[in-house]
């Protein structure tokens, strides 16, 4: 996610936080499992195409990641030799199950086929909004989401800060994607770095998107709290609001889609939590400014939101669907 402190909110992308020693061991079958249920809540061609393609995903074995719990910090094996002996003493060998690999700290990848759907429905049931089209995901936070999408033929780029994700992926987790139907591959890259501020990163990511994908990074309480809070908890762009959105302007093609859509709990009324609020960070002034068309702003989308966590068993792990899931989506295209 695209916060230094991030993984230490409680609610992130599935309603709660997942330990890692709590989730299903066999991945997998738990994501077949999902996607059969969630199919009956999506119309659109490539939200089918996305759900299918939990068949094609493959299994993975246990890795081993330098991991100061403390400070919840990871390095690569890299990193930790060019470490002073008294850091590197920090980092010790923690082993991630297979399930890690596309829960990580967050929930299911399938959480992303209701953003999905939003975007299908605006362009049309019948078109495949999906298949083949070059993607960012600005926070991705694991994987699983992106492989699908890569198995659809598409080109996906993700984008985070993590340092857990940087460490715990592989090179061989990115490059060609095999078809999950026997058709063109696609493509994955994972970028660690605050993009767009900087370099390596904004270089790394590139341009010539179809679609700027964010789901539970760009939420109002994160990038303009209404009051003071601890930083570490705020998702820091490294830029004006402003330049954000010109630089997401620029690295999409004329027609291409910002799609921003944000899970969220209940706020407390006794404190602040900037993740309850899921609006959009940005002001449809600015969006426009920008030179975007707006499609949907600031949608409330709390039914769905509960009907999705519903078929991903949250209210069995403890949610209170009815009283502390909402849903927020803004949908802007970049004018030709």
């Amino acid at each position: 996610m695209q916060a230094l402190a991030l993984a230490c909110v409680s609610f992130v992308l599935s309603g709660a936080t997942q330990d890692a020693a709590a989730v299903p061991r066999d991945p997998l079958a738990t994501l077949r499992t999902e996607a059969e249920r969630i199919a009956g809540l999506v119309e659109c061609r490539g939200t089918r195409a996305f759900l299918a393609a939990t068949n094609a995903l493959p299994a993975v074995e246990p890795r081993t990641v330098l991991y100061d719990a403390k400070a919840r910090e990871a390095v690569t094996p890299e990193q930790h030799t060019r470490l002073a002996t008294a850091e590197q003493a920090r980092f010790q060998p923690t082993e991630y199950g297979p399930e890690f690999y596309y829960t990580t700290r967050y929930g299911s990848p399938l959480a992303y086929a209701r953003a999905l759907e939003v975007l299908g429905r605006a362009v049309g049931p019948a078109t495949d909004a999906l298949s083949g089209k070059r993607i960012l995901d600005f926070g991705y936070g694991g994987i699983g989401h992106l492989r699908m999408l890569a198995s659809l033929g598409c080109d996906v780029v993700g984008v985070d800060v993590d340092s857990l994700l940087h460490a715990y992926y592989q090179p061989e987790d990115q490059g060609e994607v095999a078809s999950a139907s026997s058709g063109k591959p696609g493509r994955l890259a994972l970028v660690h770095g605050r993009w767009p501020a900087e370099a390596a990163a904004k270089a790394a990511v590139g341009d010539g998107y179809d679609l700027v994908l964010s789901k539970n990074v760009l939420k109002q309480g994160y990038v303009r709290p209404a009051q003071e809070v601890d930083p570490r908890l705020l998702v820091d762009l490294g830029v004006p609001p402003e330049a954000f959105l010109a630089e997401v302007a620029r690295i999409l093609k004329p027609g291409g889609h910002l799609l921003i859509y944000n899970l969220c709990p209940a706020p407390k009324p006794d404190r602040y939590l900037p993740w309850a609020y899921g609006e959009s960070p940005f002001t449809r002034a600015e969006l426009q400014g920008a030179g975007f068309e707006l499609l949907a702003f600031d949608v409330e989308d709390h039914a769905a939101a509960r009907e999705l966590g519903f078929a991903l068993g949250w209210e069995q792990q403890g949610m209170d669907l009815e009283g502390d899931l909402f849903a927020w989506y803004t949908l802007a295209r970049r004018k030709g």
